[in-house]
């Protein structure tokens, strides 16, 4: 077992699972403390790196996941400051060799394993707790795990607050957006419901709340989350979400990648992407035989 303690957190490393946990102090960011203990398992991990500091500056473990396989990390899409991003630990320079043994423990542990560092077509890390509350500039969003309530405060334009509190089921969204206040434009977390699209500024938009920035650490920590446990609920963009026309029980999307006239090599590897599918679980029986079949008619 490989482990790292920092005064912003700790990471544990078990061969299987790289658990993070956040430190209690003031220094620690007000997303990593609401986020809590995160497990993030080895199949989720797509690289690891340890950068090295300078003079004072701490030197900075950083986790990287395959896209699609965590809702937060999907969510935030790289714009969450260093401090509040969990997926990053400041390291002291006294604990640098420490660093680079944790770096080459899981280095080692993906390379056994043969974990593949695209893209997932389902979450691999559960997303954030419910219920989760997101107090925003004008308005207050919260996520009770089944539906979303918008209720709006005095500072609320009027197209949002003539309109009084607003209601979205789960199953009535496609999808949730959380932009971040940068300088003196504002953020936002805006729902879509679905047949929907967005065409309205946030402070007008009566699915929208405003993040000013006002109260940058606990808006951005509210909002991300509840973006992210929101979105953990809702069906996966890489989800195989019907069955091919003419191949019954064959996802659409893997025989597509297929197309008529593919040279062999392209199919061979594309035999290959299937069978390691089938083996992790993501295809059933059915639907790994009738896409491999698929495939092998276009040779």
């Amino acid at each position: 077992m490989a482990e790292i303690i920092q005064r912003t957190g700790t990471w544990t490393f078990d061969g299987d699972t790289l658990r993070i946990v956040p430190g209690s102090g003031k220094a620690v960011h007000q997303l990593r403390r609401d986020l809590g203990e995160v497990a993030v398992p080895l199949g989720a991990v797509a690289g690891i790196a340890y950068e090295a500091g300078h003079g004072r500056k701490p030197g900075r473990l950083r986790l990287r996941l395959r896209a699609g396989a965590d809702p937060l990390a999907q969510v935030a899409n790289g714009r969450l400051a260093d401090a509040a991003d969990p997926y990053q630990l400041a390291v002291d320079a006294d604990r640098s060799g420490v660093a680079r043994y944790f770096v080459d423990e899981v280095r080692h542990a993906l390379l056994l394993e043969q974990v593949p560092d695209g893209p997932c077509d389902r979450y691999l890390l559960a997303g954030p707790s419910v219920p989760r509350t997101a107090p925003g500039s004008d308005g207050t969003a919260v996520f009770d795990g089944e539906r979303v309530q918008l209720e709006w405060s005095w500072t609320a334009e009027e197209s949002k607050s003539s309109g009084g509190a607003r209601t979205l089921m789960l199953d009535e969204l496609s999808g949730v957006e959380w932009a971040p206040a940068v300088g003196l434009k504002n953020g936002s977390l805006r729902f879509r419901p679905r047949g929907t699209h967005a065409s309205q500024k946030p402070e007008h938009d009566p699915h929208c709340v405003s993040l000013w920035g006002v109260r940058q650490a606990r808006e951005t920590s509210g909002a991300v989350l509840l973006a992210a446990a929101v979105t953990a609920r809702l069906p996966h963009a890489g989800a195989p979400t019907a069955l091919s026309e003419g191949v019954p029980g064959a996802p659409p999307a893997l025989v597509e990648s297929a197309p008529e006239g593919a040279d062999h090599d392209a199919l061979l590897r594309r035999l290959r992407e299937l069978s390691e599918l089938h083996r992790e679980g993501v295809l059933t029986d059915e639907e790994f035989a009738a896409t491999k079949r698929a495939v092998l008619d276009r040779f």
